[in-house]
């Protein structure tokens, strides 16, 4: 604002300031991609969140995190697009609406397809409504503009083009395959959307005889119900003890089916008896051996894990019911000889809870070799994906290089439908974007593709495309960054990788960086069973969205988890407390200051030379972790100018002028507060997006809103090292006094004798210049500063870099006390010289460090090694 006219409350209040804020950004479309062709594009797609319902504090902290980087590159001068959008997630959304319906006895297949629908979309409005308050609530500065949803119009486009153009490739097909099956929700589901929990179970060993009586073969399993599928037994072909038996037949118990032994490679002779059985159609294992040896495959349950016709006697019973049956029947018919206890790993379904069953079903696949190739050979190119923090680029090679075809189709309702047609009378498959002309004789798959298929065309199908021509898609792709957990690097950045280059030609974005999980204090995972989660609503209620989003972006590095701690959040709050006060104090003494009126030329103070540097080293250094994702980094560096340099010190030398007589002092210092905390505000406003629009609303700026204000700049002509030193000096010597009253126990408003030893007479002209600091803030009786200066015999004493403090304090200091103290000091500078000296001493540092680097440690064993001279010195004086 050019006008100084707003004042800030003498409160802090989160909630009063947020109130109303974020419309007002809306409003001016801050957030909204002008796709200025004077400026360099920046684009990031939010990972959608599911419409099953609210956010959670993962969804605030991934979603924090772009919203910084995205504030920041606006600031900087790009057209930023921050495309908002969110999923349609199949089956969990299916799995929440069903149950909804069953709370009102309603059933889904009683509604049908186009009324359960209905009511899916009245489910996705009503908690799309929930994620936009929350980003609302947490500042995002999305383009609501081009919001999107995986279901609507433009991307059910792009997913038809992807399906058939993959299909006329002969990259997806249907066909038999071993799936995770979910009896609950009786449908396929994706390796992400299966659980594993540690279960006790048994091992059952079995004998099944041979068909020419000459004996038995022992095998085991941890699903016995399974054996009524088994087709065949396998054992390893170089397994002496069974080479006379391969291509022998055994008699299946309780069925007496007749089933061959088989040998294949894939057999571990070590592992149990050595002999394994074959169940091709309930185990993806033995699915590929019955492949590789023509066998059958035997279906035995039914889609709700109930047991088929195939199952004999035991038909209609749960596979749980059955198993029970089936053991006793076995132990009875001396079958099964032994069960040991087994503690294995179960999949569960992430979204009913039920046991995942590997089912032999006919669906649909993509043909995963060919794609994930293409991927793999983007990595060892220059215009290769890179990972942040790059250790994550070896999961997801993992993942390409060991991929198995992917199965797309799910038994669902809520979801992109299958393309594919099927004639009433010949079975003809027909597969394109459009039905068959002559519908009335076709009818659709019922199925829906996997949530992650049309996912992983976000980056692209967001933008417009397939339409090549699309002003957004040729504008904003590819994308710069992605941010996302690393639970799901496997799942959707490998699928959005590959689709990517597979249509566009192109990687979706040049970045990943990848956070963590938020844990709580004691760095369990959050979830509804422990009950230890925590609503990010909730600490926004307590301590604004401020806190919040400082306290997610800054507690843990690229990669690593995080643990959410109450009184983090708290201390934060304090942290945006004391910019409030020292905003207000600036505030009330700038005297109606003028946009125009800032004035930086006249004579600056020490202070003032000191904290245009500090302002200058900290602008570099949050800049520079800020494009390295090192936002803890950036955070600290925030976080020590405002506190210490700024508040504690600043802010205190500053009223010296400003309640001074000096009116020329006074204008250079309101002017410096104004450039300061304007510039401060700045760089603290992708964290803390409320407060710092709140403060800087009411300096003396120019703009309508912080959002849209440039980022700061270092500016050579403030960068003064000889200021910063002397700076550095002073702060040293107020503090050694402060402690040196603290101990025995002098208050700051009882003058005391101050005498300074300098090492040379230009820091004692130096420190003669800036006497009116030490006289406000030492309060000496008498000040002597010089390089000649003896030391008293009876005086507290410290020692900072080129001068030696002594305060005499004759009948307030214990000398055997105060020996004891600057013994402990000198173990203090000791512990520095030898750290320092050991690591000059080391040859690879030495050789391999930057020059400034390397010089830097030289001076620090240098200054460590003067200080701890002078405190021996001091020693050997008192004890004299």
């Amino acid at each position: 604002m050019e006008q100084n006219e707003v004042s800030l409350p003498t409160k802090y209040d989160p909630n009063a300031i947020e109130q109303g804020r974020y419309q007002k950004w809306v409003e001016g479309k801050y957030f909204e991609a002008k796709n200025d062709k004077s400026k360099e594009p920046f684009t990031v797609v939010i990972p959608p969140p599911n419409v099953t319902g609210k956010l959670h504090l993962g969804h605030a902290w991934d979603t924090t995190l772009q919203d910084i980087i995205t504030r920041v590159k606006r600031m900087q001068g790009y057209d930023v697009l921050w495309l908002p959008g969110m999923d349609h997630a199949g089956i969990a959304t299916q799995a929440k609406v069903d149950a909804k319906l069953r709370e009102q006895g309603v059933f889904r297949h009683d509604l049908g397809r186009e009324k359960f629908l209905e009511k899916s979309w009245e489910w996705k409005d009503e908690y799309a409504s929930f994620i936009h308050k929350q980003w609302e609530k947490l500042g995002l500065g999305v383009d609501y503009s081009r919001e999107r949803f995986t279901l609507d119009d433009g991307l059910s486009e792009a997913v038809k083009e992807v399906f058939v153009n993959l299909y006329e490739k002969g990259l997806i097909y249907r066909g038999e395959y071993i799936i995770n099956w979910d009896p609950a929700t009786k449908t396929a589901l994706s390796d992400i959307e299966v659980e594993y929990e540690d279960v006790q179970g048994h091992f059952y060993h079995m004998k099944y005889p041979l068909k020419d009586g000459s004996g038995h073969i022992e095998i085991a399993t941890t699903r016995p119900e399974t054996m009524l599928g088994d087709t065949a037994v396998a054992v390893h072909p170089e397994d002496d003890r069974y080479k006379d038996l391969i291509g022998k037949t055994v008699v299946l118990p309780i069925v007496g089916r007749e089933i061959e032994i088989v040998a294949d490679d894939y057999v571990d002779m070590e592992f149990g008896s050595g002999a394994v059985k074959i169940t091709p159609a309930h185990d993806p294992n033995d699915f590929e051996i019955g492949n590789r040896h023509n066998k059958e495959r035997v279906l035995i349950m039914n889609e709700d894990g109930s047991m088929n016709e195939n199952a004999g006697k035991y038909q209609g019973m749960d596979r749980f019911e059955c198993r029970k049956q089936l053991v006793r029947d076995l132990q009875e018919e001396g079958i099964l000889f032994k069960i040991e206890e087994h503690l294995h790993s179960v999949g569960h379904s992430e979204r009913s809870g039920a046991v995942v069953e590997p089912y032999l079903s006919t669906q649909w696949f993509v043909k995963m070799q060919p794609l994930a190739d293409e991927a793999i050979a983007l990595q060892e190119g220059d215009d290769k994906v890179q990972f942040v923090p790059d250790r994550f680029e070896k999961p997801y090679l993992h993942w390409m290089e060991n991929t198995r075809d992917w199965c797309i189709s799910r038994q669902l309702w809520w979801g992109h439908r299958i393309p594919a047609w099927y004639h009433k009378e010949t079975g003809e498959l027909h597969v394109g974007k459009e039905a068959p002309s002559d519908i009335e004789n076709w009818y659709q798959d019922e199925d829906v593709l996997d949530t992650w298929f049309s996912s992983a065309l976000w980056p692209f199908s967001t933008m417009g495309w397939p339409d090549e021509n699309a002003e957004d898609y040729n504008r904003y792709f590819p994308t710069d960054v992605l941010v996302t957990g690393y639970d799901i690097i496997g799942f959707w950045v490998s699928r959005m990788i590959f689709q990517s280059l597979e249509f566009t030609g192109r990687r979706p974005f040049k970045d990943v960086l990848i956070h963590g999980l938020v844990r709580d204090a004691e760095g369990r995972k959050m979830s509804k069973s422990l009950g230890n989660g925590v609503d990010p609503m909730d600490v926004i209620d307590k301590y604004g969205a401020d806190s919040l989003r400082y306290f997610l972006s800054t507690g843990s590095t690229p990669g690593q988890d995080l643990r959410f701690q109450w009184e983090k959040v708290e201390a934060t709050w304090n942290f945006a407390n004391k910019i409030w006060n020292a905003s207000r104090f600036a505030l009330m003494n700038m005297d109606n200051l003028q946009y125009d009126e800032i004035d930086l030329t006249g004579e600056k103070s020490i202070a003032d030379q000191w904290i245009l540097t500090r302002l200058n080293e900290t602008i570099d250094q949050v800049t520079k972790n800020i494009d390295k994702y090192e936002f803890g980094e950036a955070g600290r560096h925030l976080y020590n100018f405002i506190w210490d340099d700024f508040c504690d010190w600043y802010i205190e030398m500053a009223k010296l002028p400003l309640y001074g007589e000096d009116e020329a002092k006074k204008k250079t210092t309101r002017s410096i507060l104004a450039y300061v905390l304007d510039n401060t505000m700045r760089m603290l406003h992708p964290f803390m997006p409320f407060i710092t629009e709140e403060i800087w609303q009411a300096l003396p700026t120019k703009g309508e809103s912080i959002t849209t204000a440039s980022w700061p700049q270092v500016r050579d002509e403030f960068h003064n090292e000889q200021a910063s030193e002397e700076m550095k000096r002073l702060v040293s010597i107020i503090r050694s006094v402060r402690n040196i009253r603290a101990e025995v126990d002098t208050p700051m408003s009882k003058e005391i004798q101050l005498m300074i030893k300098t090492s040379d007479d230009t820091i004692a002209a130096e420190l003669e210049k800036n006497s009116n600091y030490l006289d406000r803030f030492c309060n000496p009786s008498e000040l002597t500063i010089g390089a000649d200066i003896q030391a008293p015999e009876k005086a507290m004493s410290a020692v900072v870099t080129g001068a030696e403090l002594y305060l005499p304090l004759e009948g307030l200091i214990d000398v055997e006390e105060e020996i004891a103290r600057l013994q402990n000091e000198w173990e203090k500078w000791n512990k520095e010289v030898d750290r320092v000296q050991k690591k000059l001493s080391n040859e690879k540092f030495v050789d391999k460090a930057p020059e400034h680097i390397v010089q830097e440690e030289r001076d620090k064993e240098k200054d460590y090694l003067d200080k701890r001279e002078k405190v021996e010195a001091r020693i050997q004086e008192l004890k004299s």
